[in-house]
């Protein structure tokens, strides 16, 4: 049973009382009518050991993780994982720099704010490191895992097997991961590894949640609701590792991930306030000539190093077209400085709920996307 208090009220009311996660104050309060897309199958929570949410920040990921709040999820058994684009820390290179500067902080103020843990993936060197390859091993995963005295450690895996390999260029504009090899070789491979690479997960149930929608693109129309994971091992011989995939959110429309951000007062990802329709890269090679255009206007370093990157290459990002070309036909958005400088900064100072919530200028402007 929930109490009657709304997310915004709990992070005023933070300083007042010790909020702890899964028991009576649960915030999964609903504020007005709610017109919902009942899923073709809804797995039972209370079934699994562990509830993981692949967190990017975008309205989709935070949309997921507020519909488990309102279906009542035990928190104790949730936790966020996020992937570094980019790398982290002393992997960072001094190349080409794809991600928001503030998603990762961002990502972790989101999880604290709903005292739930979040850990991060990513591969060594990022996706600049991952692009240069040239005749060399792809890099190591690291990920974040938990201890049993609740400290959290960095494991290690991967980048000493395989096959020589060359990229010296961006992923390509295409549907299909064996060339848009950003997604499949900094995101899914990242949590597939770190699934893979956890006792914890040994002889216990795991639902794994992305927030794929049909709406966004006719690949992504046709992945399943519900189905085992690719790391699943259910009817493992030494072991068990039974992990389900959910994508929650796969039938909704844009209109009701807006609509549950709203109900919640969330503090959307700052992108989508400067215009941005999806909190995927900051500059996502399916960015088209207007996120270009505003990239360039925000962030010139950023763009001049992808630029450099092609005459590099001597490919371009968008295969027929430059960046500097590009941009050159686009209009950058109406931004201010206040919303560039919160999505540029590796900080996040903001209030993660906002009573005068309105929605963005990016939301409902489509594209952007795999097609």
């Amino acid at each position: 049973m929930c109490h009657q208090l709304d997310l915004f009220d709990r992070e005023q009311s933070r300083e007042l009382s010790e909020i702890v996660p899964g028991e009576s104050d649960d915030p999964s309060v609903l504020r007005g009518n709610i017109t919902e897309i009942v899923p073709e199958e809804v797995p039972d929570l209370d079934w699994y050991d562990y509830i993981i949410v692949a967190f990017s920040g975008g309205k989709d990921s935070v949309a997921c993780v507020l519909h488990l709040l309102e279906m009542g999820v035990d928190t104790r058994r949730l936790e966020l994982w996020h992937h570094n684009v980019d790398g982290r820390g002393e992997d960072f290179t001094s190349g080409v720099k794809m991600d928001w500067p503030c998603t990762p902080a961002y990502c972790e103020a989101f999880a604290e704010f709903l005292d739930v843990p979040i850990y991060h993936t990513w591969k060594c060197g990022g996706f600049d490191r991952e692009m240069r390859r040239q005749e060399a091993l792809t890099a190591p995963i690291r990920f974040e895992c938990p201890t049993w005295d609740r400290r959290v450690e960095i494991k290690q895996t991967g980048g000493t097997g395989g096959k020589l390999g060359t990229r010296m260029a961006f992923p390509q504009v295409a549907a299909d991961l064996n060339v848009r090899w950003c997604s499949a070789y900094l995101k899914i491979d990242n949590a597939r590894t770190a699934l893979r690479n956890q006792d914890r997960f040994k002889n216990t149930r795991t639902l794994f949640i992305s927030g794929e929608r049909a709406e966004e693109s006719p690949g992504r129309a046709n992945y399943a609701e519900f189905e085992p994971d690719d790391a699943d091992l259910r009817d493992g011989k030494k072991f068990s590792r039974h992990i389900d995939r959910w994508r929650p959110v796969h039938k909704w429309p844009e209109q009701q991930v807006w609509d549950i951000i709203e109900r919640h007062y969330i503090n959307p990802h700052p992108c989508y306030r400067l215009g941005w329709s999806r909190c995927s890269c900051m500059a996502c090679i399916f960015n088209g000539k207007d996120e270009f255009a505003s990239l360039r206007a925000i962030a010139q370093p950023a763009f001049d190093a992808i630029a450099a990157a092609e005459k590099e290459f001597d490919r371009t990002i968008k295969r027929k077209i430059d960046i500097v070309s590009l941009a050159d036909s686009g209009k950058a958005f109406p931004m201010t400085a206040a919303d560039a400088a919160a999505a540029l900064s590796e900080e996040w100072n903001e209030p993660m709920t906002r009573r005068d919530w309105v929605l963005p200028p990016g939301a409902f402007k489509g594209g952007a996307g795999p097609t």
